[in-house]
């Protein structure tokens, strides 16, 4: 009886074992799944000996961190106790065919109202390392984000060295006035957008700004330990040079992708991206400031933007005399240095190992030549407040996006007329020297439109970006893909040649990101597949060129089988309330249209 048992309890776990087996290879086993509650509201802070009233989450800058494994399903209930509507973005979550949760206003929702409450689901899959969350309606996300850390799926660990000690590190802006009304002036007037009075590290300035003193974040560190930073950039409208004094960094990832280790004294990061770095506490035990400073790429005769040095402290603990003050970043680059920008982002790699490989695509299928632009809009008798008298604007092939009143993932599956229109252009209307000098103020009039590009499932993408001098306004443009990362397979200065700039294409370890930069007067390659069936947004990640226009949007078809097809909506959607002749045309039936491809 004993040998039958032993016999039978084997079998059973060989049972088992197959079951399992044939569980991971169909795809029915998931990570975990976690909750979170996110109160929206507005309270009180004090920066710069200014206390400014501004809406959190839970009452905290930056807002919570969510805590994940690869693979895993968070769902986030937002109640919305702010006086107007927030959308929130899982920015670099790819959402597998469930754009309903992706959140950008306008583009896959309307906004949470004041008072009501919506739940996001979040769905995580090859997503691996740091990224971020943020509010994604007007400019709410300078005090409305918070970090995401994803680590190794259960049993598999980091493709480096186990780190001692993790730790979150925000670059953020603080505004001391009412930043939402300065904005809507600012957009109403056509003048320039409200610029930050300073920036910030995990929310606090640092000690070489006003009454900052004694709210410097700092990191206590032990001699020899090696730390993993987790940095994400949430400045609305600032790209920025990071810096450790005393310290070299080692980059390891960045948008949630692995990097081939590159070793730096500094670190250029755009708004929006996201790196993870390794430091070792190698220097004598003392106090060490921890910089940003504003990488701005505009002319060298603007002067016009936020010079503040944001800080934090790495402190060593043990026994050593404190010094008078901590020792600054002396490789932290100046403001202007472009050249210190190109020489990081282009040493950038993948991985690119067996248990993380790289997959560029190389026979395409679709091609694209976007022309990235400073604009304006007319103002009869130069009665506007921007440049000429007119209103600012900026675009993308000569089309300034306007949002619509519904939805464009709503419009999109109930085949609403009249929301968007598909025919977004696939190369300039206009060919030209896109950075010269000067270029005629006749291509400086972008006309306002809801245009977006349509794609087939499994489509092969490459765009070039493509930089321009349009009214002398030339600056570097970090454009962001929502529900997609891609490989950067290129970038150079001056205009693109499509002849020989090709040749020098990295198809081997390209960099996989979710945002990347185009160079100021210069032009940024990126490939992908569209195998992620919805809308998704695509626009310049500083929020005052995404303000005046410099977005599309994407929509991807099904492929044919529910795997490869987009979720249907859920059963509660923030309400959009747009009627034509009393009736709501979001609550008519579903009646999925045959999109043609542009």
């Amino acid at each position: 009886m004993a040998v039958a048992a032993t016999k039978m309890n084997k079998l059973f776990m060989k049972l088992l074992l197959l079951l399992f087996s044939c569980q991971v290879v169909f795809g029915t086993v998931q990570g975990a799944i976690h909750h979170y509650d996110f109160v929206l509201k507005e309270s009180n802070f004090t920066r710069l000996c200014n206390t400014t009233n501004i809406i959190t989450v839970n009452e905290s800058l930056p807002g919570p961190i969510i805590r994940v494994h690869k693979g895993d399903t968070v769902y986030v209930n937002v109640y919305n106790k702010a006086s107007y509507g927030v959308t929130l973005h899982w920015h670099g979550v790819k959402q597998p065919s469930n754009p309903w949760y992706d959140g950008p206003e306008y583009i896959t929702q309307c906004p949470i109202k004041a008072g009501k409450n919506f739940t996001y689901e979040i769905i995580f899959s090859d997503e691996e390392g740091t990224l971020w969350w943020h509010a994604h309606n007007d400019w709410t996300r300078a005090t409305v984000h918070g970090a995401i850390v994803i680590l190794p799926a259960n049993g598999t660990s980091y493709p480096f060295p186990q780190p001692d000690h993790e730790e979150v590190i925000v670059l953020g802006a603080w505004y001391a006035r009412d930043l939402q009304q300065m904005l809507w002036q600012s957009l109403y007037t056509g003048e320039d957008t409200p610029r930050s009075d300073a920036y910030t590290i995990n929310g606090q300035p640092g000690d070489l700004c006003a009454c900052s003193n004694g709210t410097t974040y700092r990191l206590t560190v032990d001699y020899g330990k090696t730390y993993l930073l987790r940095l994400v950039n949430a400045a609305n409208n600032a790209e920025f040079f990071f810096a450790i004094a005393g310290h070299n960094m080692t980059v390891v990832g960045m948008d949630a992708s692995y990097t081939k280790p590159l070793v730096t004294s500094y670190i250029m990061i755009s708004p929006g991206q996201t790196a993870d770095v390794l430091v070792t506490a190698n220097a004598t035990p003392g106090h060490y400031y921890m910089a940003a400073r504003q990488y701005s790429s505009t002319h060298a005769d603007v002067v016009y933007y936020d010079h503040a040095n944001a800080t934090g402290i790495i402190q060593y603990n043990g026994n050593y005399t404190p010094p008078a003050s901590a020792l600054f970043p002396t490789n932290l680059p100046p403001y202007k240095d472009s050249l210190a920008a190109l020489n990081y982002t282009n040493n950038l790699r993948s991985l690119a190992s067996e248990e993380h490989p790289v997959d560029v695509p190389q026979n395409l299928t679709k091609r694209f030549f976007f022309v990235v632009s400073m604009g304006m809009v007319y103002c009869p008798n130069a009665t506007c407040g921007g440049i000429y008298g007119n209103k600012m604007a900026s675009s993308i092939n000569n089309i300034s996006f306007v949002n619509p009143t519904t939805d464009i993932l709503s419009a999109y599956y109930r085949n609403l007329s009249g929301v968007y229109e598909a025919d977004f252009p696939d190369d300039p209307a206009v060919s030209y020297n896109y950075t010269a000098d000067e270029i005629s103020l006749d291509l400086a009039y972008p006309p306002k439109a809801t245009k977006l590009t349509v794609f087939h499932y499994g489509d092969s993408v490459e765009i070039i970006f493509q930089g321009t001098n349009i009214i002398d306004a030339a600056e570097s443009h970090p454009m962001h893909l929502h529900g997609h990362s891609f490989y950067v397979v290129g970038s150079g200065l001056g205009n693109f040649d499509h002849v020989n700039d090709t040749k020098g294409f990295n198809l081997v370890d390209p960099p996989h990101l979710n945002t990347v930069g185009v160079p100021k007067l210069g032009w940024s390659a990126i490939r992908f597949k569209t195998k992620n069936p919805g809308v998704w947004f695509m626009h310049c990640h500083l929020d005052r060129h995404m303000s005046w226009g410099m977005a599309t949007a994407f929509i991807v078809k099904d492929g044919g089988t529910s795997s490869t097809s987009m979720k249907g909506p859920p059963k509660y959607m923030p309400a959009c309330n747009i009627t034509i002749n009393g009736t709501n045309l979001l609550k008519q039936p579903v009646s999925l249209g045959n999109l043609t491809e542009s």
